[in-house]
């Protein structure tokens, strides 16, 4: 699916970042303790050094609120300005409840709706796509996104092939409704999934096909499971497809992109997509060494983490580019507007 911006509707402006993750620090020869690993094997075929682990008293509810909080400090507004809470999250505190609601409680959004998505690592791009089609639809004037995971509870810390890769976090944004004249907002979207690809990456246990009280479930079923040599080819092509799509969409280069953010799942398949799409390399940033892959929370907290470190500036067009489970695929082009410029914060 492509949508692009047509300039009658009021415009939805990505006004301001939050983010956090849990202080526990687990590092790559922390693990070597744990599986059969090293360091620089990690290193070297993924890019990670190191990820957080949320507490054992943490759900992705505790990690969601806090970067929402960040959010809406960084903005100047409270949460009885929100109209909308949207959590994008796979590993939610409950199979119901939605985690949403939770969030819009604890920032105190009493009147607002709340609902979750779940894209898995393609998440966060969703989440801004529905933000912008309720602002721009007048649905509503001021929607929180969070992207938040505590994916360290669903990783088998037996298995090398996956312990290695994941991690927890949250990160947030303000998209709020603003006048088509003064700011630019989200330029397009582009958004696709391809079924067949449903088995290389799942937990097959624990939801209704396979409920967690069928008692014939092996535990390991209970964990990510991952096909890594194909959801690595599967990402390496489409991250360059989606973003090259949406740029041809909007009628825009590469060498227009101030900051492009990708998720961060592995620094190869980072390296590739870069190379393809020809964006000098001082343009990307990642953060992946320090975090690992936090899934729907990657994008996010790499954009606060940019912002706090410089390289996201006010008025900065940047590229979203992300893929997940399901297999999922988004990418997204919009100006960085915030409400308060000289706002920042520590997502750490």
């Amino acid at each position: 699916m492509i949508a692009v911006q047509n300039g009658h509707r009021p415009r939805a402006r990505l006004a301001a970042l939050g983010a956090y993750v849990p202080e526990r620090v687990l590092t790559n020869h922390d693990l070597e303790e744990m599986v059969d690993t090293t360091d620089e094997w990690i290193v070297s075929r993924t890019g990670i050094r190191e990820r957080r682990v949320a507490a054992p008293d943490q759900a992705v509810s505790d990690l969601a609120l806090a970067a929402a909080g960040a959010a809406l400090e960084n903005a100047g507004i409270s949460g009885e300005d929100v109209d909308a809470v949207i959590c994008s999250t796979c590993t939610g505190d409950y199979v119901l409840p939605p985690t949403a609601p939770l969030v819009s409680l604890g920032i105190g959004a009493s009147r607002s709706m709340a609902y979750d998505l779940n894209t898995a690592c393609s998440g966060w791009i969703y989440g801004l796509n529905q933000a912008y089609a309720l602002v721009e639809s007048a649905v509503a004037r001021t929607v929180l996104v969070v992207g938040a995971e505590v994916l360290s509870r669903f990783v088998n810390w037996e298995d090398r092939a996956t312990c290695i890769l994941f991690g927890d976090g949250a990160g947030a944004a303000i998209v709020t409704a603003s006048d088509p004249d003064t700011a630019t907002g989200f330029l397009g979207f582009d958004l696709g999934a391809d079924g067949a690809g449903v088995p290389e990456l799942l937990v097959p246990a624990g939801g209704g096909r396979r409920p967690a009280h069928d008692g014939d479930i092996p535990p390991g079923d209970f964990f990510i499971q991952m096909n890594g040599r194909e959801v690595f080819r599967f990402a390496s092509r489409v991250m360059v497809d989606s973003a090259t799509r949406l740029l041809e969409a909007v009628e825009m280069s590469i060498d227009e992109v101030d900051l492009m953010i990708p998720h961060q799942a592995n620094i190869r398949i980072i390296d590739h997509a870069v190379d393809r799409l020809g964006i000098a390399p001082e343009k990307v940033f990642n953060n992946l060494e320090r975090y690992g892959n936090t899934s729907s929370a990657s994008i996010p907290l790499a954009m606060a983490e940019a912002r706090d470190a410089g390289a996201l500036r006010p008025g900065d067009l940047v590229l979203q580019v992300g893929f997940g489970a399901g297999l999922t695929w988004g990418s997204t082009l919009v100006r960085y507007e915030p409400l308060l410029p000289a706002a920042s914060g520590s997502a750490a």
